[in-house]
């Protein structure tokens, strides 16, 4: 008998904008310690108190597409016109080496497609505002988005919204501790 080692899993967190999605990885994150974080590439400027290589590896459009190029990421998606994200292949990797499980927080296109790719030992979890009305004054409140982007937010959310029977768990952040809550039980049924 041959001592397969487990397949390595990978918790994926999805969420229309402005869902709450972010506050939930940052506490799932703090509080099972098996999780780490995999940090997404992007082409979108800085927004205020993010630093490159901690929430994002910040890139410009041509370093994105030459990583597009060489095959280093898992999946990737142009979520807004020329705004890139994706998820590089050696940071997970990385993460794997540590005995630990990456959690990748990711747009609803891109969890998809590494959900498709890493089905046998994913987990996915859609995280929705409780209305769409909602989800546009928690927009409106992080003071970083125009009307115009914000209008764009929420009509991408309502087409989001449509998919969120394609992932495992379906988690309304109505009560944000009670939504914490529900993730963490998920995820520790998944990966204990």
């Amino acid at each position: 008998m041959t001592d397969e080692p487990l397949p390595q899993k990978l918790i994926i967190i999805t969420a229309p904008s402005g869902s709450g999605k972010t506050t939930i990885v940052k506490e799932l994150l703090q509080s099972i310690q098996t999780l780490a974080f995999s940090i997404s590439a992007t082409t979108r400027p800085p927004r205020k108190n993010e630093t490159d290589g901690v929430d994002y590896h910040f890139m410009s459009v041509q370093e994105f597409e030459s990583k597009i190029e060489e095959d280093a990421f898992a999946e990737y998606e142009m979520v807004y016109q020329n705004k890139f994200y994706g998820t590089l292949k050696a940071k997970l990797s990385e993460i794997w080496s540590n005995d630990q499980t990456p959690l990748v927080d990711i747009d609803v296109q891109g969890a998809q497609k590494i959900k498709q790719q890493y089905a046998s030992n994913s987990l996915s979890i859609f995280i929705q505002a409780p209305s769409l009305e909602v989800l546009t004054e928690r927009l409106k409140k992080r003071g970083t988005e125009t009307a115009d982007m914000i209008k764009e937010r929420v009509e991408k959310a309502e087409k989001e919204l449509l998919l969120r029977d394609k992932f495992d768990h379906v988690v309304v952040n109505d009560q944000l501790e009670d939504a914490i809550k529900e993730c963490q039980s998920i995820i520790q049924n998944f990966i204990t």
